[in-house]
């Protein structure tokens, strides 16, 4: 967690720093072999050099960012999780717990998905 203590400090509201610490702990824990980092002021998360899974804090959710291709693939699974998306990122309201099952399957077809991609970004 130390790559991220800079961001966090930054969180002014307690819960919101605390919900973003627990998010990015579980990531670290349940995915220990991605590397967390910092770009683009936002924590995240690669494997092999290739972006995985984003997060950033905004006033009435934390974002979730599996890239297009991992919102197109769980759209249905993020509504009936009772979530909010747009083409890029996941809604997670602050006064709602974090649905990890979901994240675990996001990240994990992410990793499956980028396995032999060499780009830091898809196309």
């Amino acid at each position: 967690m130390e790559v991220f203590a800079e961001f966090l400090s930054a969180i002014e509201d307690p819960q919101q720093r605390a919900r973003t610490e627990e998010a990015l702990s579980w990531v670290l824990k349940r995915f220990p072999q991605l590397v967390p980092r910092i770009a683009w002021n936002q924590p995240m998360f690669t494997d092999h050099g290739t972006f995985i899974i984003g997060f950033s804090v905004a006033k009435h959710h934390l974002a979730v960012s599996p890239e297009k291709a991992g919102i197109d693939h769980f759209s249905d699974e993020i509504r009936q999780a009772g979530y909010e998306h747009s083409k890029m990122l996941m809604r997670l309201p602050w006064d709602r717990p974090v649905d990890f099952s979901l994240l675990e399957k996001m990240i994990e077809f992410n990793i499956a998905d980028k396995a032999g991609s060499k780009l830091f970004w898809r196309k």
